[in-house]
């Protein structure tokens, strides 16, 4: 079973093992914590935000921030979001992101939640789709230059049932 907490700093270590290469980490990060490889301290960053851990009965397996976009407490903010790359195609990041969208919506009282993911990044955007969220249709994609290429963000929303 799985299962979520609020971030401790021990997780640090980790987490950051699970991006053992330069893409996958801006997959993960959009560059926002940093240069990869980026430190223990510098992902101390997530702190200022809601951070959660999931977790099993053995270790550590996901983890994602929570955060108002807007200023609006009608909508939080996936971010991070991140599964073991051991856990992966398991099912473990659906049953993660179901946990964080309880939490927004039956604690927080979040109205809706929201999340980009990368073109390049398929595994993660049928996930989300999985869980539920949708597209959002923008005539400006937000683009970002990693790597020396442009890459596209899909934008994503789930409202509250």
């Amino acid at each position: 079973m799985i299962r979520i907490r609020p971030y401790k700093v021990a997780d640090a270590n980790a987490i950051l093992s699970w991006c053992q290469e330069e893409k996958a980490f801006y997959q993960w990060t959009a560059g926002v914590l940093g240069k990869y490889p980026i430190t223990q301290n510098e992902f101390g960053f997530v702190e200022a935000f809601m951070p959660f851990t999931a977790f099993d009965e053995s270790e550590i397996i996901g983890f994602f921030i929570l955060r108002n976009p807007k200023e609006s407490p009608d909508e939080l903010r996936f971010g991070f979001v991140i599964v073991n790359p051991d856990k992966r195609g398991k099912g473990y990041g659906k049953a993660m992101l179901q946990l964080g969208l309880k939490f927004a919506f039956e604690i927080y009282g979040a109205k809706r939640a929201s999340l980009g993911v990368f073109e390049n990044n398929p595994a993660a955007y049928y996930c989300y789709k999985a869980v539920g969220f949708h597209d959002v249709v923008s005539d400006t994609p937000e683009t970002y230059q990693i790597l020396g290429e442009e890459w596209m963000c899909k934008e994503l929303m789930i409202e509250n049932r």
